[in-house]
Order: C-alpha cells, then sequence, then structure tokens
C-alpha cells in the first residue's frame, strides 16, 4: 500500500520536470503552449483517481478484517479437554467445561485429515498416543504407593469400611494397625476413534484391589491381583450417545455433563478407595442411552445390574430374619447378603435410573436422578411370591466460587436403595408372612476442593449415612426382626459420619514424561448404633491417616 502511495508522486514530479523542459523549449516558438496545459490538467484528474482508488482498496481491507473477525466469532468455541482422560483420580480442582466431555465432532468423511487416527501418528504429539490401525490408543494409570494408619485395628485393608469401626470395648480396638500397599495403582488404556459422522471410545481400568488376593501375600509374596475396574464403550453420534460394559452407575454424582469419563465423576480426591460415607456409587455392568439436546443439558436413562441386598457388604450390618425356616434360609439363595458368588442370587429386573444434568456455565453443574429397583422372592412355607419396590432420588451440585475454588453439594434419600450407599445400609427387610419391606436410608456429603499455585490442592468433606429403622415382630408377636429395632445388634448403624481433609502436591509434571505427586488425607469415622445395651457404648469413633506417593503416565486423546 505504501508503494501505491508513493508511486503516483514520483511520476508526477517526474512528468512536471519533463514539461519544465518541454515547456522552455515550446516557449521558445509558443507553439505548444495549449497542448502543454492541457496534458497539465489531464495529469491532475489521473492523479485524483488514483488517491480515490488507494481509499477504495483501504475500505475493503476495512470490509475483510471485518467479516474475517465474524466468522471467527461465529465459529465454534475448541472444546477444553476431557477432564477424565486419562486418570481415575484427578490430581488438580477440574476447571470444568460447560459443555459435556464426551468429544462433539463436526460430520466427515472416513479417512479425511481431519481424524489425527487416519492421518498418521504425530511424532511430537503432546501428550502422546499411539495408533492402531485407524483408531488412537493412549496408555491410563498410574504408580502407587499407599501407606495407612489406623488408631484402631479395623481390619478393613486400606479402605475403610464405614459401617464396622470397632468399639472400644472390643480386643480389636486395643490395637493400631500400619500397612504399605501398591493396591491401587492403575492401569488400563483408552480407545479414540471416528468413522464418518460418529465417534467412539473404548475405555478399561484396572487395580488390584481384588479380594482373590491370596492369604500369604503379607508373608512371603505381594502378589495382587488385579481386577476389573471399568470396561465399557461409549458411541456419541450428533445429539444421541449409547454406552455399553461396567462403568461408573449413572447414579454416582458427576461434575460435568453425564460423561462416563472417571475425571468427570465426582468421587472426592481422597486416598481412601471406598470414597467418602455419604456418597453413592458403584461400579458396575449395564446400558445406558443419554440425550443432548443442547451442549449445557444431558438427559440419560440407564439399565444396570440389579440385587436384592439385605446388608453384610462393606462394614455393613445384614438384617434379622423371621425364624420360621423358609423365610431364614433366604439368606444367601434368593436375598443377597455377599456370602454367596457373583450374580447368584434371582433378580426380577435391573435397576432403572433416569438423570438430567445441567451446566449453564463452566463454573456450575446441577442434576437430578431417580431410581427405581424391584424385589421379588418366594416363600415355600406357603407357595406365595412377594414382591417390592424401592425407589429414591438425588440431587448434586456443584459450583466454582472462583476458577480456583469449588464447592461440592451431593445428597441422597430413598426406600430401597441403600446398597447404593456402599452398602451401609440394606434394600430390604423380612416380614413375618414372607413379604418384603424398604428399608429408608439418605446420604449426603458436602465440601470443598481449592487449588493454590497450580501445584497445590487443598481438599475438605463432610459425610453422612442415615438409617432409619424397620422394626417388626416375628410370627410369635413378640421376637423382634427387622433392623434397628430394641435389642438389636450394635452393629445395626443408625448413623455414619465422616470429616476428612487433606492436599495433593504435584512437585514435578512434564506432558512427555508424566507426573510426580504426593497425596495426604486424615479422615475421622464416627458410628451409632440403633441400640445401645446398659453399659455399653453409646458411639465409637477412630482416625485414619493415609500418605501417598504416585507416578503418572502421560497421555491425551488426539485432538479431533
Amino acid at each position: 500500500m505504501r508503494s501505491l502511495k508513493k508511486r503516483p508522486r514520483y511520476a508526477a514530479l517526474a512528468l512536471a520536470g519533463f514539461l519544465a523542459v518541454t515547456g522552455v523549449l515550446g516557449a521558445a516558438d509558443g507553439s505548444n503552449a495549449d497542448d502543454i496545459a492541457a496534458l497539465k490538467a489531464q495529469i491532475a484528474a489521473q492523479q485524483k483517481q488514483l488517491e480515490a482508488l488507494q481509499s477504495a482498496i483501504a475500505e475493503q481491507k476495512k470490509l475483510l478484517e471485518r467479516v474475517s473477525a465474524n466468522q471467527a466469532a461465529a465459529a465454534p468455541m475448541v472444546r477444553p479437554a476431557s477432564l477424565g482422560e486419562v486418570s481415575s483420580l484427578t490430581p488438580v480442582v477440574p476447571q470444568a467445561p460447560a459443555n459435556p466431555a464426551l468429544p462433539v465432532f463436526a460430520a466427515q468423511k472416513a479417512g479425511s485429515p481431519g481424524n489425527p487416527c487416519e492421518a498418521g501418528t504425530d511424532q511430537n504429539a503432546v501428550p502422546p498416543y499411539l495408533r492402531l490401525g485407524n483408531v488412537c490408543v493412549t496408555p491410563i494409570g498410574f504408580m502407587d504407593l499407599t501407606s495407612v494408619w489406623r488408631d484402631k485395628n479395623a481390619g478393613s485393608s486400606i479402605g475403610s469400611n464405614f459401617g464396622s469401626v470397632p468399639y472400644n470395648t472390643a480386643s480389636t480396638s486395643k490395637l493400631s494397625e500400619f500397612h504399605f500397599s501398591p493396591q491401587n495403582s492403575r492401569i488400563g488404556f483408552r480407545i479414540d476413534g471416528q468413522w464418518k459422522d460418529t465417534h467412539f471410545i473404548g475405555y478399561n481400568e484396572f487395580d488390584f484391589l481384588s479380594s482373590a488376593t491370596p492369604g500369604s501375600s503379607g508373608v512371603t509374596n505381594g502378589a495382587f491381583v488385579p481386577r476389573i475396574r471399568l470396561y465399557w464403550v461409549d458411541v456419541r453420534k450428533n445429539k444421541l450417545e449409547f454406552l455399553a460394559g461396567q462403568s461408573w452407575s449413572l447414579l454416582t454424582p458427576n461434575r460435568v455433563g453425564l460423561s462416563p469419563l472417571p475425571g468427570d465423576i465426582f468421587y472426592s480426591q481422597v486416598m481412601d478407595v471406598n470414597y467418602l460415607a455419604g456418597l453413592t456409587w458403584t461400579r458396575q455392568p449395564g446400558v445406558r442411552l443419554v440425550y443432548h439436546p443442547t451442549d449445557k443439558v444431558a438427559v440419560g436413562l440407564a439399565f444396570e445390574n440389579p440385587t436384592d441386598y439385605v446388608g453384610g457388604s462393606a462394614g455393613g450390618s445384614g438384617i434379622t430374619y423371621p425364624s420360621a425356616s423358609a423365610l431364614s434360609g433366604l439368606a444367601g439363595a434368593q436375598l443377597d447378603n455377599t456370602s454367596g458368588n457373583v450374580l447368584s442370587t434371582p433378580t426380577l429386573m435391573p435397576d432403572i435410573i433416569a438423570k438430567m444434568a445441567f451446566d449453564p456455565n463452566p463454573r456450575a453443574h446441577i442434576e437430578i436422578a431417580g431410581i427405581l429397583s424391584e424385589f421379588k422372592i418366594w416363600n415355600s412355607a406357603n407357595n406365595t411370591y412377594s414382591t417390592t419396590t424401592g425407589r429414591a432420588g438425588s440431587l448434586n451440585m456443584n459450583f466454582g466460587l472462583t476458577k480456583d475454588i469449588r464447592l461440592i453439594s451431593n445428597n441422597f434419600y430413598g426406600a430401597g436403595e441403600g446398597r447404593y450407599l456402599f452398602g451401609q445400609a440394606p434394600d430390604v427387610v423380612v416380614r413375618a408372612d414372607g413379604s418384603l419391606q424398604p428399608v429408608f436410608s439418605a446420604g449426603f456429603n458436602e465440601g470443598l476442593e481449592a487449588t493454590v499455585m497450580k501445584k497445590l490442592l487443598l481438599f475438605g468433606y463432610f459425610g453422612n449415612i442415615y438409617i432409619e429403622k424397620a422394626a417388626l415382630l416375628d410370627a410369635n408377636g413378640k421376637t423382634p426382626i427387622g433392623y434397628g429395632y430394641t435389642g438389636s445388634a450394635n452393629s445395626q448403624n443408625r448413623d455414619i459420619n465422616e470429616v476428612t481433609f487433606g492436599f495433593n502436591y504435584t512437585f514435578w509434571k512434564d506432558a512427555k514424561y508424566g507426573a510426580m505427586n504426593v497425596i495426604g488425607q486424615y479422615e475421622w469415622l464416627m458410628r451409632d448404633p440403633w441400640y445401645v445395651a446398659a453399659g455399653a457404648p453409646k458411639a465409637t469413633h477412630d482416625s485414619t491417616i493415609y500418605f501417598d506417593v504416585r507416578y503418572s503416565l502421560p497421555g491425551s486423546m488426539p485432538k479431533f
């Protein structure tokens, strides 16, 4: 543009000089005076035309810049990387996007350069991923050494069995316990691929917390057995999404959307592998359909593995049965008291879970959920069936006060769904006539997570489980049965409370090499039974301290 402005001036000066010379020459005879004047007028007019052209070019340039800016503003925002791409424990407070974490991709033909898994492996990709055929494979996991100390010997390994904290009168309360364990380490991989306008994710993850660990693991060989945590495939096309396999239950609170990816699920930042008292969660097989009407709203319906649970798992107390042999024999045969094999008890239908999530902005997530379960038994004494329905609901929220401070609130209440509170409450009790009655229970978590100077995460939570009594009488009209009746065992809890806080410090991190963390947690647990015998303790509590050293693998999903 600068050259266009200068050249007319230079040309005019040259012509003026030339004309001056020719004018002098012409003046001698006066024959060209009129022609020279006309030529000067023509040059002046052309100069004005050039200036007008320059002005028009400048206006066109401004118009093009405005059009480009408008197109950039109208283009969809680049979706932030998923919070749950590579690990089941997020080391910093998640800066959750307002949109669901599963990628949304514009329609494109298979084999196009827009799919990095088909275009070829980027050797300089940070974080790295592998290519297998036309899909991308991301290794996931971490190597973990956990140390745990308890002031009472609860006998629950590195996870807390909330409902079985020993009373001070028990011999197990007289000794403390300390253990090292690598069992919380994770290993697995994630597969991303896209065929035309359909994106799919395959996700699997294993740890070493299997109950099949050999008994000699603490004597001669730490042979900890791996177990499946997650094993699912998720397919999304436009606004519809389908998942099948073993995943976190849809009833587990989300941090964002209805994503099944671990980092998008709320199960706290604690080191306790059983997480928090009052948290609704499980990992189980099922199928799920999710509809995304907008980027800020998701609606899901899941059909998940059922069981007729009557207590006895993870420190939760079992129910008291009627004395009739046909009914007392239901334990482990028709009702799940965890003593039988996996999936050994009969069930009528899958658990049905519905959930709606709202993410109005990156700092807010609100969700409501409901669950429906059906229980059925057969009384061989009178050849009759009995059925009852379990139902419950939850309201879960998390809000960012700032980009680094987040508040958590999860709330659950219902009847017949106590197993989702880490098995601390039975789903049903059996009446003397052989019919079933659901047990009411509730759980909640309130907490705060904060990131300090980008490397240090601080967290603190309070959790509660409340189990309502289901006091019944046996057929003789005198003997109490059920749950929480006068004279019941002090293992039949009414309240379980937990206060816990800790830190997670990332002292080294590199996108190509991974990260190193140290994690600490203090946990205080207290439980109260429904019935306290004369002279017996009214409640009990214990303290637990965790300290952990962890190396996490690098890796992230490719950028489609």
